[in-house]
């Protein structure tokens, strides 16, 4: 299958991820397209930042689709762990990935830690490449502050959501609505300065 000029190929097969791009770029008439669509498989992320995994991971959707590929690194860095999970967010706890066993790890992690003394970032860089060999990939970067919790709340969202507490909002990340979310995150910013990019 090759992609055609409307296709932005997604290296990721995260529903959650996929839902939210699709949201926020299907505006640009572009169509969101998971990379298992064009047989890539995930590859194995060799860098030591969240910018060096992005591209990694666009460069194989872009050469595997023949065409533009946007790939994501993100991650949670809690400042008493010295930013960790890290580049180690999604397998954190180790395979098979499980949301709730590195929400425990996290939790037994920070479990002399008091309040107060939790703070954390969501981090999201965002590469988009616009085919394998694109010399100036556009680049993005944000960040959203908030503590961890002692205990999860809420039902929506993925991965650290239900601990990672909004001081602005009151409330976890997973008892956002889905607007808010896109409105506030770490990664609906970074797409928002992408599409100022794209558009640019």
């Amino acid at each position: 299958m090759t992609a055609t000029p409307q296709d932005l190929v997604v290296a990721s097969g995260n529903p959650g991820k996929l839902a939210e791009f699709q949201q926020l770029l299907g505006p640009l008439g572009l169509r969101v397209r998971a990379q298992a669509e064009f047989g890539v498989d995930d590859v194995e992320e060799t860098g030591l930042t969240f910018v060096e995994n992005a591209l990694i991971k666009a460069r194989a959707a872009a050469r595997a689709s023949g065409g533009p590929a946007l790939a994501d690194d993100s991650g949670l860095a809690v400042d008493a762990l010295n930013g960790a999970p890290g580049i180690y967010s999604a397998r954190y706890a180790g395979e098979p990935k499980s949301d709730c066993a590195n929400n425990d790890k996290l939790l037994s992690a920070l479990r002399e830690v008091p309040e107060g003394q939790r703070g954390a970032r969501y981090w999201c860089v965002l590469v988009y490449l616009r085919h394998a060999d694109d010399p100036v990939p556009i680049i993005v970067q944000q960040d959203w502050p908030g503590d961890i919790l002692a205990y999860p709340r809420g039902e929506g969202g993925f991965g650290y959501d239900p601990l990672f507490w909004v001081p602005e909002s009151g409330a976890s990340v997973a008892e956002l609505s889905a607007e808010e979310k896109n409105r506030l995150s770490h990664r609906g910013r970074a797409l928002q300065a992408l599409i100022a990019r794209l558009k640019a």
